[in-house]
């Protein structure tokens, strides 16, 4: 496996439309400028979306993310909520789309009169691409488990570069999966900057204790929709949820373990560093969880 990311091939996706700026062009005619702040230097915010049955799941979440991390970046944003969301599924109407599509959707503090950081040498209006593509995740991700490795590379203080902002700017991310690939797993596991156990390069970390579900605190990674969703969804059905610090040592010696994020969903973990966690299968809280989130996608608008 090639972590939770990997996805079935779709040959429909040659022939896609991209929407850059409210414009849509064929997929082999959809360019920005090299002057970009997106391509220069990373200055921009993303989300990542899940379209199922002709909606997009938990879209004001999303949402809220994408226009708080703007104003944190102070990006000015020049389209109002409605007016994105309905540029989304004009896309997706446009393409023809109704299920099984994952949708990038990317904000750039816009063109550059010159490639340099500040922003005060930016032009244009931020740049707003829309990428939507037929992409499904690997059968296996739900139900063979991943192996997860961890790394050097710390999940860090939010006054060196916040966690919570979902920006373009991935390199520690970058780094610490690079690493992972090179130790033969399929993701990365970090830390944050005391040692206890934060998150993954593009997941969010769970383990199941004694019928108890333990995740981070949440103060070294990024605020996720779908981690967000299931800490909900153990509240609303008496399942003992608890965002708290805990050890790698914690980890290794789990009942279960499993990541979670908007393109897979809920992916069970079989292995942390050589060692093995449950068994070959997904455990019955993993099987339980994914059970209530596959309802709760369908029922949320």
């Amino acid at each position: 496996m090639k972590g939770t990311h990997e996805y079935q091939p779709d040959e429909r996706n040659a022939t896609i439309l991209i929407d850059i700026n409210g414009t849509l062009y064929p997929r082999d005619k959809a360019q920005v400028s090299v002057f970009d702040s997106g391509f220069i230097l990373g200055d921009g915010v993303w989300e990542g979306l899940r379209v199922h049955h002709g909606h997009i799941a938990f879209l004001a979440q999303h949402l809220d993310r994408l226009y708080e991390g703007a104003t944190a970046l102070d990006i000015q944003m020049n389209i109002q909520r409605q007016a994105l969301t309905d540029r989304l599924y004009a896309l997706l109407e446009a393409n023809q789309m109704q299920h099984g599509v994952h949708i990038r959707l990317m904000v750039s503090r816009g063109v550059k009169a010159t490639p340099y950081q500040d922003p005060r040498v930016t032009i244009t209006p931020p740049t707003i691409v829309i990428i939507a593509e037929y992409k499904n995740p690997n059968e296996q991700t739900a139900s063979k488990g991943l192996a997860l490795f961890t790394v050097h590379v710390r999940r860090g203080y939010p006054d060196v570069q916040d966690p919570k902002l979902n920006s373009h700017s991935k390199l520690n991310c970058i780094t610490a999966c690079i690493q992972a690939t090179k130790a033969g797993a399929d993701e990365a596991l970090m830390l944050d900057p005391h040692g206890f156990v934060a998150t993954c390069n593009s997941t969010h970390f769970f383990i199941v204790r004694n019928g108890e579900v333990w995740t981070s605190t949440g103060d070294y990674c990024l605020g996720g929709v779908t981690r967000g969703n299931i800490i909900a969804l153990c509240h609303e059905n008496n399942i003992p949820i608890f965002e708290k610090n805990f050890s790698l040592m914690q980890a290794y010696s789990a009942d279960e373990s499993f990541v979670t994020g908007t393109f897979a969903g809920i992916a069970p973990v079989s292995e942390i560093d050589g060692r093995t966690i449950g068994n070959d299968e997904p455990g019955p809280m993993v099987k339980r969880l994914q059970s209530l989130y596959r309802g709760m996608i369908e029922t949320t608008p």
